[in-house]
């Protein structure tokens, strides 16, 4: 998942790069052909698109598997001060914080437990 975020990073800094080159070109009014960057832009875009396409997939496959698990609740504050403990009584415990890509995937507005087993 994190090799997803660099690569896509990496591509869009790729990308604003030849925007860039493209007006200071264009401003400078240089005989390069724009063609072979504008093809260059279409396929970072394209590679872009496509992987965060896969990445979307990946977490929506997690949410619907986490989803899926029979118990939830809210974690209280005193809960999350000692996660530690909650994670040793309640097995396969799956917590979810909002502000993660997953918690914000699945429209979440307050850090959550999901179980097998109730808790």
């Amino acid at each position: 998942m994190k090799q997803q975020a660099a690569e896509i990073k990496r591509l869009s800094d790729r990308l604003d790069a030849l925007n860039r080159k493209e007006k200071e070109i264009i401003t400078k009014g240089l005989d390069t052909d724009l063609s072979e960057i504008d093809a260059e832009k279409i396929t970072l875009q394209s590679e872009i698109e496509r992987l965060r396409q896969e990445k979307s997939q990946v977490l929506s496959v997690k949410a619907q598997k986490i989803q899926k698990m029979p118990f939830n609740r809210p974690i209280t504050k005193a809960e999350q001060a000692d996660m530690g403990a909650l994670k040793k009584t309640v097995k396969g415990l799956e917590v979810v914080h909002p502000m993660t890509a997953l918690g914000r995937e699945m429209g979440l507005k307050e850090v959550t437990g999901y179980a097998k087993s109730k808790f």
